[in-house]
């Protein structure tokens, strides 16, 4: 089956690659969620649509990551806030999306959340520290305030 990616999946490509893979992969991973569509003459003019959409979150080489490296440790300490209960436990935990959000609301570069390593698992207010990997050359540690709404 001959789809195109709409999104990056690991071990096969990137937004708007042409790959080849068999058919129960595609017709019951792929297309259902959304991260491919069938490659069809149609289709391949909406490739270079989705390129470009994913190129402003896309790190380009080394000095590019090395620049967003610099914009995120100039914000310093980045607010997260989440509903929490009694003790500062939160109800669920941080994920990456809401650090890719935290990040942008204050000023920061666009990120993509697979971009956001957390350790373990963020569930209570108070200080903490995820690291962002931007390419593998360069990572960066973001200091994170988790507060109770």
């Amino acid at each position: 089956m001959k789809l195109i990616l709409t999104a990056d999946v690991p071990n096969l490509g990137g937004p708007g690659d042409t790959v080849e893979v068999k058919d129960g992969y595609g017709r019951n991973f792929l297309l259902p969620r959304g991260l491919a569509i069938v490659a069809t003459r149609g289709a391949q003019k909406q490739v270079e649509t989705i390129r470009r959409t994913q190129e402003g979150k896309r790190i380009r080489d080394l000095d590019h990551a090395k620049e967003v490296a610099g914009q995120i440790q100039g914000l310093g300490t980045v607010t997260v806030t989440g509903k929490a209960g009694q003790g500062g436990r939160l109800f669920g935990s941080v994920t990456p999306a809401d650090v890719v959000s935290a990040v942008r609301s204050q000023g920061g570069p666009n990120l993509d959340k697979r971009f956001i390593d957390i350790t373990g698992h963020i569930k209570s207010t108070g200080d903490h520290e995820v690291t962002v990997r931007l390419h593998p050359d360069v990572a960066v540690a973001l200091p994170l305030d988790v507060q109770g709404g």
